[in-house]
């Protein structure tokens, strides 16, 4: 797969000099040649035409023949058909009107200098424009050097004025930035040639949040301080921010897009450093998993596994606020935390605030940049764009064909809200019922019903099956992984920190252990993700003793890089547990409403099998009637969490397409 109509190819063998090439039988448009070594060159091969083409290498009387299936630089490649309708924000964004229907324009090149003078207050008030405090712009045809122009030196040692070359353009319909450090009218790296100020590593943003899409978005900047100062390049696009568009498949598409792009224009990056919190780290995990080779390590922040399993306890948020006020008995906010499983309540009202719980599932919860007049409306606009996640991915899941709606996999089926908490004696046996005869679900709209939520059969099998699930298989067991966390559990922040547990246990299952992936817990600010993880793929590139990658991953740690958190002091703790010694008491991992309700840690059951209600599994004491009321409630069974959840399977592969 290869887009924009041309491509870079590497020819290896002993007559690469002489060698003959054809493209579709033809000699190509253009075919510059780069020497990376003996018996090696590159070459930009350009105009290939849309769909199927043939290349030719010729050599000593053998021809070897590849297949190149080129898409268009506006995509779609493997993510299907591009969503519709789609609202540019190129204007929004300085880059002026689109020039297609793509979002499309004209590609730009600004460059920037870091200042040795400290920021002013106009520029500190300012900090939400795109240049962050510190650069400023620089004239590249202007005389001579600004006087506080700064130097740096890179992780190569190569020490440099500070000058970062920012282009920014169009692809995949996204908005894109490439950025390193570069000195205006020197040569500009190239395939087999570096420049001075790029130590040759790929950093990619992914950005956070999680919105239905239908617009092109606004743009994590590349001006990424920390990275560019020691020389790594920026990459980001708008189409990777999950706020944008919470399609981890359309993430996948566009790093993959965006990359070839550098590739043909700058080379082939030692390895490429996946960074992002929150539904940044979604995306780096989904990718790592079901999309191999396009990040070599990743660096999640604020993680979350992906947003599938994510999304049912978070709209239960909504059904337990409803059913709190609802409920004849009174609850303290003690019971609210310990029904929700949260450090605190004040989680949950976050997730309602932000209108996360129940706006994931609602089709009205469009971006303003949807006009209003195109948005759903069950009876002004019943046709109109539908803003829930899974509409959003509608490629993936596919349609009712009796409803014509997007297939769903939310449900609270035997879902016994409050059980631990229950068993805890922290509620009563009369509070732990009412609760769940009032609990309720969501209408195909996302309202609250009487009745629970009922996941769609086959989008339960499709979201195990593709890969939407982190299930911690694909190549997520064989990278290296650095989840780093700032502790808020305690703030009411979402970013609570089981969600680290959560893909750790789902890493063990699939893999025997997790130590392909390091934890670290309020680190200092002067530990460096980014150049940790360089470090350990440094040593993984130098490894050639006998094992499998995964084996390798995990001797070739950094020395000194282990599980650990800090202390207000900043004393360094090495430790691996979730639930003894002193970071876990520093930190404690809670939980949420479903493993509460008796999911594993795991917490990637969707729809639970049920089994008979069984009164010797409660710790405190039922009446007859109580239990009576019990099975009433649960006329079908309550949640078996030690069996598989309905339609649960392995994925089915990598690089799938829709």
């Amino acid at each position: 797969m290869v887009t924009g109509d041309d491509t870079l190819v590497q020819i290896s063998g002993p007559s690469v000099d002489s060698v003959q090439v054809r493209l579709n039988g033809e000699a190509p448009k253009q075919f510059p040649r780069w020497g990376t070594e003996t018996g090696n060159v590159m070459s930009r091969i350009e105009g290939l035409k849309a769909g199927r083409n043939t290349l030719d290498v010729e050599a000593e009387g053998q021809t070897t023949r590849i297949e190149l299936m080129n898409h268009p630089r506006t995509g779609p490649v493997f993510s299907g058909r591009h969503q519709t309708p789609f609202f540019c924000e190129t204007e929004q964004a300085g880059l002026g009107s689109p020039l297609d229907d793509h979002c499309s324009v004209e590609t730009q090149v600004d460059y920037y200098y870091k200042s040795t003078k400290a920021p002013t207050e106009e520029e500190v008030a300012n900090r939400r424009r795109a240049i962050p405090i510190g650069y400023k712009v620089l004239d590249p045809s202007g005389p001579g050097r600004p006087a506080d122009l700064a130097r740096t030196t890179t992780t190569t040692g190569q020490t440099v004025d500070y000058i970062v070359r920012r282009e920014t353009g169009t692809i995949n319909r996204g908005i894109y930035q490439i950025a390193f450090l570069h000195e205006p009218g020197s040569a500009l790296p190239q395939p087999g040639l570096r420049s001075d100020g790029w130590n040759g590593r790929l950093v990619y943003r992914f950005g956070g949040g999680c919105r239905a899409g239908y617009r092109q978005g606004r743009l994590n900047s590349a001006l990424q301080e920390r990275s560019l100062s020691n020389g790594y390049a920026v990459a980001a696009s708008s189409l990777n921010v999950f706020g944008n568009s919470c399609d981890d498949v359309v993430s996948a598409e566009t790093l993959m897009m965006v990359k070839e792009h550098f590739i043909e224009s700058f080379g082939v990056p030692v390895h490429t450093i996946g960074t992002g919190g929150s539904g940044g780290s979604m995306q780096q995990h989904l990718i790592a998993q079901n999309y191999p080779g396009l990040l070599d390590g990743i660096t999640p922040t604020g993680s979350y596994p992906d947003i599938v399993t994510l999304l049912p306890s978070v709209t239960d948020c909504s059904l337990l606020a409803s059913a709190f006020a609802r409920n004849k008995l009174k609850w303290s906010e003690e019971q609210k935390t310990a029904v929700s499983g949260f450090a605190t309540w004040g989680t949950c009202e976050s997730w309602i605030r932000s209108n996360y719980s129940p706006g994931w599932i609602q089709p009205k919860t469009c971006a303003s940049t949807v006009p209003s007049d195109e948005v759903y409306d069950s009876e002004l606009n019943p046709d109109g764009v539908r803003c829930g996640l899974h509409d959003n991915q509608r490629n993936v899941y596919g349609r009712d064909p009796d409803s014509g709606l997007t297939r769903r996999t939310l449900d609270n089926v035997g879902v016994q809200y409050g059980l631990a908490a229950f068993n805890a004696g922290e509620i009563s046996a009369e509070q732990f019922l009412e609760l769940n005869e009032n609990i309720g679900g969501y209408d195909a709209d996302g309202n609250i019903t009487s009745s629970r939520s009922v996941a769609d059969p086959q989008a339960l099998s499709t979201a195990y099956r593709t890969g939407r699930v982190n299930s911690g298989e694909g190549s997520l067991g064989s990278i290296p992984i650095i989840d780093a966390r700032r502790y808020v559990d305690r703030k009411g922040n979402i970013h609570d920190r089981i969600r680290t547990f959560v893909t750790e246990a789902r890493l063990a299952r699939a893999n025997g252990d997790s130590d392909n992936r390091v934890i670290l817990t309020n680190h200092g600010t002067d530990v460096d993700p980014i150049q940790l993880m360089d470090q350990w793929l440094n040593n993984l590139e130098k490894d050639n003793e006998e094992g499998t990658i995964r084996e390798k991953v995990i001797r070739d740690k950094p020395t000194g890089l282990e599980n650990a958190c800090w202390t207000p002091d900043s004393e360094m703790i090495v430790e691996t547990g979730k639930d003894s010694g002193r970071c876990s008491e520093l930190y404690k991992a809670h939980g949420d409403p479903r493993i509460v309700a008796g999911a594993p840690l795991t917490n990637d059951v969707l729809k639970c099998a049920l089994k008979p209600v069984d009164s010797t599994e409660y710790k405190q004491p039922l009446s007859k009637a109580q239990l009576d009321r019990l099975r009433a409630i649960f006329l079908n069974g309550v949640c078996d969490y030690r069996r598989p959840g309905v339609g649960q399977q392995s994925i089915e592969g990598t690089w799938l397409d829709y």
